[in-house]
């Protein structure tokens, strides 16, 4: 079987800075990692290679510096990798995103069985990302998975996490998960492991290369844009109301409320 991890990489979150010039993140010189949520991804997308046999491919769409995050999967367990990189990516929203790495998938010389996906990104936290990149390639997907019960060469079975309990779904396959942290642990690079992943090819990918409409990736292909990021105003000293006893705190504020018109 034939395993897809999307993954991206995102700025350590202990290293986030805005520029206050410019109100947008700054890349440069700051400490960027796997996106936390995309490791459960990666194990889980492993654990099934070693399950029922086949192979796994990673991707990611970023600057050429992405291959970093790459060569960590690849020292976990990960088979092969793609990189898409193009100053054409750059900007993309979530639905940009999703077309694009829909069409690295389309372009992936063996079918694909199940591509699994990390719920949300750190630095975005919309979610939105994996269920796109199913609904561009038309095919069933579940999102919040916390256990795969079982899987078979055309059907999956799979637990989704909810607020109050759990469902269990089947699906055909191909199909798309997206997995929570409560699905596996995720392992350690060996050292063997990160000895292959420095040998091992990584393909890069343009928007030639996928046959990637101009209007439908990047900045022009993204209905949604972000204008400026900044830091929430630092918050005022709050007033303190105190008294000799309970009742008199109570009057005190309940006469303060008062004169805010709030009561």
């Amino acid at each position: 079987m034939h395993f897809v991890v999307c993954v991206k990489q995102v700025p350590a979150t202990t290293s986030v800075q805005i520029d206050p010039k410019t109100g947008t993140l700054k890349r440069e010189g700051v400490e960027s990692i796997i996106n936390p949520f995309d490791e459960y991804a990666i194990e889980e997308a492993i654990r099934l290679k070693e399950r029922v046999g086949g192979k796994v491919t990673v991707i990611t769409m970023g600057p050429p510096q992405a291959e970093s995050v790459l060569r960590e999967a690849l020292s976990r367990g990960c088979d092969d990798a793609v990189l898409l990189t193009d100053r054409a990516f750059a900007g993309a929203d979530t639905l940009a995103t999703s077309y694009t790495l829909a069409k690295a998938i389309q372009m992936l010389p063996d079918p694909v069985d199940l591509i699994i996906c990390g719920k949300q990104a750190s630095d975005g936290d919309t979610a939105q990302v994996g269920p796109g990149i199913a609904e561009r390639l038309d095919i069933p997907h579940v999102c919040y998975v916390r256990k795969i019960v079982e899987i078979k060469e055309n059907y999956i079975k799979v637990e989704r996490m909810l607020e109050d309990g759990v469902d269990v779904l089947e699906m055909s396959l191909p199909a798309l998960i997206t997995v929570v942290k409560e699905i596996n642990t995720p392992r350690l690079p060996t050292l063997k492991g990160m000895i292959a992943a420095k040998k091992k090819q990584i393909l890069r990918w343009s928007k030639e290369s996928i046959n990637a409409e101009e209007d439908k990736i990047g900045l022009t292909g993204s209905p949604t844009q972000v204008v400026k990021i900044f830091y929430p105003p630092a918050r005022q000293g709050g007033e303190r109301i105190t008294g000799n006893d309970a009742k008199e705190i109570a009057r005190k504020l309940l006469e303060k409320l008062h004169s805010c018109g709030i009561v």
